[in-house]
């Protein structure tokens, strides 16, 4: 299976060091003339799309930029999608667990066919991505959630929380990144038709994080905790963020399994606690 991963940001380079088959093209698409041409030059059996918009220095960028991020997050993913039908290329289309909002229809979490409620710029972008490419035959999205990983990087959540003086503390679920490279190839593998929630089964709130932090990495850090109002109320953000708890019943059917969220979060910061004092 030869790989070709769009895209040169913090999921696409992380793929594509963990692939022996994957090349990576970070040449810009603008039009479905430029996706063909590329896929004329990989060669590729199968497309993951990385390319995405999510705002410097986060998402609170989106809401002045609605031209630039619904451009990134939505018309440029059809026309990658258009390009892949036309070569009868399977693609998987990175996707977000952030067109959620709060309580879930069922107490088990947001499932795979519950319409999203998107509240934010972003979110929108992502959903009607979602909402476009759910359509095309032959065409997977995985929807990844608060990205946690053992090597340290400004898209980490665990360098995200130890940078913040404030933090909601929230229960959420989650995406460990070792876990999602791995399901990545095997839906790929599989060629697999739909939408899927990659995340660790349960969830897991901030300050879990943080107390599993402090005892495992740096017992010196602190921090103050305040709820999510408190967030756009202090000026810490424009809008709210997405909280949520998603299920993977797609994943179910397939047979494939993420670890549970709180053990492979253990496992992801003792690691990253080794890289950290190699450094």
């Amino acid at each position: 299976m030869k790989i070709l991963i769009l895209g040169k940001g913090y999921i696409g380079t992380r793929c594509v060091n963990s692939w022996p088959n994957a090349d990576i093209c970070t040449e810009k698409i603008n039009s479905i003339d430029d996706a063909l041409q590329i896929l004329e030059q990989y060669q590729p059996d199968v497309v993951l799309n990385t390319i995405g918009i999510k705002g410097k220095p986060n998402v609170d960028w989106c809401e002045t930029h609605q031209i630039e991020t619904m451009w990134g997050n939505v018309v440029v993913p059809i026309m990658i999608a258009q390009a892949c039908q036309e070569k009868n290329i399977y693609l998987l289309h990175i996707g977000s667990g952030c067109v959620y909002y709060g309580d879930s229809p069922s107490p088990d979490g947001w499932t795979e066919d519950d319409f999203a409620n998107p509240q934010a710029t972003y979110s929108k972008s992502k959903y009607a991505a979602d909402l476009a490419l759910s359509e095309f035959p032959n065409t997977g999205i995985a929807r990844i959630r608060m990205p946690l990983d053992n090597i340290p990087s400004p898209s980490n959540i665990i360098d995200k929380l130890v940078t913040y003086e404030k933090i909601i503390d929230v229960e959420n679920s989650l995406t460990v990144i070792e876990d999602m490279v791995d399901v990545l190839y095997q839906l790929m593998e599989k060629k697999a038709i739909g939408i899927f929630h990659l995340t660790n089964p349960g969830t897991i709130r901030h300050k879990e994080i943080i107390e599993m932090y402090q005892k495992i990495v740096d017992s010196s850090i602190t921090k103050k905790w305040i709820s999510n109002d408190e967030l756009v109320k202090q000026g810490l953000a424009v809008k709210g963020r997405s909280n949520n708890c998603l299920q993977s019943e797609n994943l179910s059917k397939l047979g494939i399994k993420m670890r549970p969220v709180k053990e492979a979060v253990k496992d992801t910061l003792e690691k990253y606690a080794t890289l950290k004092n190699k450094a």
